[in-house]
C-alpha cells in the first residue's frame, strides 16, 4: 500500500539567474583574446600607428599653410610638406585597415567559442531546464548575445581606447603650443559630454532591456505558434495566434519607438554640447590671430583638431551606446552559462561496466517538485536479458521510471543500480550509450530519414542501417519514396505517419545496439496488424537483452517474464501474466476492460 506521505529532502532551487556586471562580462572575454596573442598586439601596434598619423595631419598642415603665407617671400610649394601631408592621410586609413584585417580572426574565433560553450552547456542542463524553456526566446538571446560579442571586441579595443588616445594627444598638443584656454574648454567640453551621455545611456538601457525582452518573447510565440501549425488549424484558430502574436509586437513596438526617441534626444544633446565647445575654442583661436600670437596656419590647426576631437568624441558616445546594448544583449546569453546544472558526473565517476545488464531500483523515491511525489518507495529488480513491464493509468508514474533510469533526474531516496552500480557514481555518457529506447512520443530531426536513423550510431555503415530498418519493418517503405532514404522528414518528422515515425525511432534503437532497451508505448501508434509484426521482432530484438517496456495496452506485454502493475506512484501488483489473471485484482479489472473494448470497438 503506498505511504500518504514520505518527507523527502527539499531540493534546493536552482539560483535565480544573476546577470553579470559589466566588467565580468569584458573579463570573461580575454582567454579568447590571449589564444591569438601575437595577433592582437599587431593590431594594438597598428592602432597607435594611425593614431599618431592623424594627429599629425594637423601639424603638417599648419606648416604648409604658413610656409604659404609669408608676403616677404617668393611664394613656393612646400612639395615635401604636401607629399608629408598626403602620406599621413593614407597611413592613418592604412593602418585602421590593416589592424581590422589582423583582428578579424581573433573576433569570428570568440564569437565561435562562446555559442559553443553556451550550445554545449544548454545540452548539458536537465530535462527540467529545457521543459521551461521557450525555444524561440533562448534562440533569439544566444543570436543577440553572439552579434554583441563581435561589437564589443572590436569597438571596446578599437575605438575607445583610440579616440581617448587621440583625445589625449589634442589636448596635450593644445596645452603645450597654445593658451591654456585651450586645454581647458577641451577637457570641459570632453568631460560636460561624457557625463551627459553617461546619464542619458544609462537611463535608455531600462528601454532597450524592456525591448530585447519584448522581442524575445514575440519570438517565441511566433516559433511556438508555427511549431504547432496543425494544431492551429484544427481548430481554425488563426487569426487567435495573429492578435497574440501582435499583442506582443504592439508592445514591443511602443518600447521600439521609446527607445529611438530617446536616441535622437541624446544625439541632439550630444551635437549641442560640441559645438559650444568648438565655437568658443574659435573664438578664442580668432582673437589671438588678430592679437598677433597666432598665425593663420594655428587657426587652421585648432579648426582641424576640434573637428577630428569632434569625429571621434561623437563617435565614443554612440560607441558607449551600443556597448553597453552590447553588454545587455550579451546578459541573457552569459545568464544560460549560469543555468544550474541538475545533473551533473560525479567528480570521481567511473565509466558504466555493462556486459549483461541487470537493473535494479531498490526503494526509489522521487518527485518533481515538493508538493508534486511521482514515485513511492519502488523495488524491482530487471534480470540481465530478461524482459519486464510496467502497465498502469495514465500519471501512474510508469515513464518517470525511465526518465530516472537515463538519469534525467536524480532520485531524492532509494537508488537506481546497473550491475550493482549506482548510475549516480558513472558518467552520464557511458550510462546513456548503454540504454537504448523507443518513446512514445516520437520526435524527429528535420533532416533525411537516413539521417534520422543514423542517429543512432552515426559511425554505422549504409548496410547497417539499411539492415535496421529491416528489422523495424520500414525499408520496404523507405524504398517506395521517390528519394528513398535521402527523403525529408519535415519539422518533428511531420511528413511522416505516427506508426512510420515508430518505425523509425526503431530502427534508431536497433542500430544503437545497447546492453538495456526500453519499449515506451513503443507500438502505441501502430494497427493492430503491423503491432503484432513490431511486437515479434521486438521479442527477437529483446533477447538477450536487459528490456523494460512500459506499456498501456496489455496485450503487448503478456510475454514478459513479470509485470508490474503501477498505481497512484506505487507498484501494487507483480508477477507473470497469468498469475496476475488468477490474483484477479487491478490488473484482472484492467485486461477485462481492455478485453471488452476491443470486442465493442475492433481495430482494422
Amino acid at each position: 500500500m503506498c505511504p500518504s506521505q514520505i518527507s523527502l529532502p527539499k531540493k534546493a532551487s536552482p539560483s535565480n539567474k544573476e546577470n553579470r556586471a559589466d566588467w565580468q562580462t569584458i573579463r570573461s572575454l580575454l582567454p579568447f583574446l590571449l589564444e591569438f596573442k601575437w595577433r592582437v598586439f599587431i593590431a594594438l601596434s597598428l592602432l597607435v600607428f594611425s593614431k599618431l598619423a592623424n594627429v599629425s595631419v594637423p601639424l603638417v598642415l599648419k606648416e604648409i599653410i604658413d610656409a604659404m603665407d609669408k608676403s616677404h617671400a617668393v611664394l613656393a610649394v612646400p612639395v615635401f610638406l604636401v607629399v608629408g601631408y598626403g602620406l599621413l592621410r593614407l597611413s592613418s586609413t592604412l593602418f585602421g585597415e590593416l589592424r581590422d584585417a589582423v583582428f578579424a580572426k581573433v573576433t569570428q574565433r570568440a564569437i565561435r567559442r562562446v555559442a559553443l560553450q553556451v550550445f554545449e552547456h544548454l545540452h548539458s542542463l536537465s530535462l527540467r531546464f529545457h521543459l521551461e524553456r521557450q525555444t524561440g526566446g533562448v534562440s533569439r538571446d544566444i543570436e543577440r548575445g553572439t552579434r554583441g560579442i563581435g561589437f564589443l571586441l572590436n569597438f571596446m579595443l578599437f575605438n575607445i581606447l583610440p579616440t581617448l588616445l587621440e583625445i589625449f594627444l589634442v589636448a596635450a598638443i593644445l596645452f603645450s603650443k597654445y593658451n591654456v584656454w585651450f586645454a581647458v574648454i577641451t577637457f570641459v567640453t570632453l568631460l560636460v559630454y561624457i557625463a551627459f551621455t553617461l546619464f542619458v545611456t544609462e537611463w535608455r538601457m531600462v528601454v532597450r532591456r524592456s525591448m530585447n525582452d519584448l522581442d524575445s518573447k514575440a519570438n517565441s510565440r511566433a516559433i511556438d505558434s508555427l511549431l504547432n501549425y496543425e494544431t492551429v488549424k484544427y481548430f481554425g484558430n488563426e487569426q487567435y495566434e495573429a492578435r497574440r502574436y501582435d499583442e506582443n509586437m504592439q508592445h514591443w513596438e511602443i518600447a521600439a519607438v521609446r527607445n529611438t526617441t530617446s536616441l535622437a534626444y541624446l544625439n541632439a544633446g550630444q551635437s549641442f554640447i560640441v559645438a559650444i565647445g568648438i565655437t568658443a575654442l574659435m573664438l578664442l583661436a580668432a582673437d589671438e590671430v588678430v592679437k598677433g600670437t597666432m598665425t593663420l596656419g594655428d587657426l587652421v590647426l585648432v579648426n582641424v583638431f576640434m573637428i577630428q576631437l569632434y569625429m571621434p568624441l561623437h563617435f565614443l558616445g554612440f560607441v558607449y551606446r551600443e556597448i553597453r546594448h552590447a553588454l545587455a544583449d550579451m546578459e541573457k546569453m552569459f545568464s544560460l552559462l549560469h543555468e544550474h546544472r541538475e545533473i551533473a558526473d560525479a567528480p570521481n565517476a567511473q565509466i558504466l561496466s555493462v556486459g549483461k545488464a541487470e537493473v535494479r531500483f531498490e526503494q526509489v523515491s522521487f518527485s518533481y517538485a515538493p508538493d508534486r511525489q511521482i514515485l513511492f518507495d519502488v523495488n524491482f529488480v530487471i534480470p540481465e536479458g530478461h524482459t519486464v513491464a510496467v502497465v498502469g493509468s495514465s500519471g501512474a508514474g510508469k515513464s518517470t521510471l525511465s526518465r530516472l533510469l537515463f538519469r534525467f533526474y536524480d532520485v531524492q531516496h532509494g537508488r537506481i543500480l546497473i550491475n550493482g552500480q549506482d548510475i549516480r557514481s558513472v558518467t552520464q555518457s557511458s550510462l546513456r550509450a548503454a540504454i537504448g529506447i523507443v518513446p512514445q512520443d516520437t520526435v524527429l530531426f528535420n533532416d533525411t530519414i537516413y539521417y534520422n536513423i543514423a542517429y543512432g550510431r552515426p559511425a554505422a555503415t549504409r548496410e547497417d542501417i539499411i539492415a535496421a530498418a529491416q528489422a523495424a519493418h520500414i525499408h520496404k517503405f523507405i524504398e517506395s519514396l521517390p528519394l528513398g532514404y535521402e527523403s525529408m522528414v519535415g519539422e518533428r518528422g511531420l511528413k511522416l505517419s505516427g506508426g512510420e515515425k515508430q518505425r523509425v525511432a526503431i530502427a534508431r534503437a536497433i542500430l544503437k545496439n545497447p546492453a538495456i532497451l526500453i519499449f515506451d508505448e513503443a507500438t502505441s501508434a501502430l494497427d493492430s496488424k503491423s503491432e503484432k509484426a513490431i511486437q515479434a521482432e521486438l521479442r527477437t530484438i529483446a533477447q538477450d537483452r536487459t528490456t523494460l517496456v512500459i506499456a498501456h495496452r496489455l496485450s503487448t506485454v503478456v510475454d514478459a517474464d513479470q509485470i508490474l502493475v503501477m498505481d497512484k506512484g506505487c507498484i501494487v501488483e507483480r508477477g507473470s501474466h497469468r498469475e496476475l489473471l488468477i490474483l484477479n485484482k487491478l490488473y484482472a479489472q484492467m485486461w477485462n476492460l481492455q478485453k471488452q473494448e476491443e470486442q465493442s470497438h475492433p481495430v482494422s
